[in-house]
Formats: structure tokens, C-alpha cells, sequence
């Protein structure tokens, strides 16, 4: 098989190519090129989700609303308070 380098630097994989390794658009390959000029197309490995496990931090306990309105009043008493800015 053979394709075409197009002036803005892209190569079109045969359609034989693309349905035998079931390529679709938008699908990422990885470029190596090998000391004889070889050039190596391949797929990136697949990044499953256990592998993303504790990537993240936990996250927090949510605030009661007993919490919350004492942060709001520890806020608006610092806004609001006499000789301060408003």
C-alpha cells in the first residue's frame, strides 16, 4: 500500500489499514522512528480507570449547615464590623 504526504504534513491511512485495526477519527497513535528510516505507528496503551485510582485527593467531608452559617457569620462579622471596611 502506499499514501501521500500532503503539503501541510499529513499522511491518509489506506482504508484497508484503518478498518483491520479499527481506527477511527480522533483515534491517537504514537510516531517512533527506528535508525533505518522505519517509521512505527502504534496505538498509546489504554489508560484504564483502576490505573487513575488515588491520582485525586479524597474529598472532604461536606459541612453541616450548622457550619456553614458560622462561617458566614465569622465573614460578615469581619466585613461588617464598627471602624472596619464595608
Amino acid at each position: 500500500m502506499q499514501t501521500t504526504l500532503t503539503s501541510k504534513g499529513r499522511v491518509t491511512l489506506p482504508s484497508a489499514v484503518r478498518r483491520r485495526l479499527r481506527l477511527e477519527a480522533g483515534d491517537h497513535l504514537l510516531v517512533t522512528i527506528q535508525d533505518d528510516d522505519t517509521i512505527i505507528l502504534k496505538r498509546p496503551p489504554s489508560v484504564g480507570g483502576a490505573a487513575l485510582r488515588g491520582l485525586l485527593a479524597r474529598p472532604k467531608p461536606a459541612l453541616t449547615v450548622e457550619e456553614m452559617d458560622a462561617g458566614v457569620a465569622v465573614h460578615l462579622g469581619a466585613k461588617y464590623r464598627p471602624g472596619g471596611k464595608s
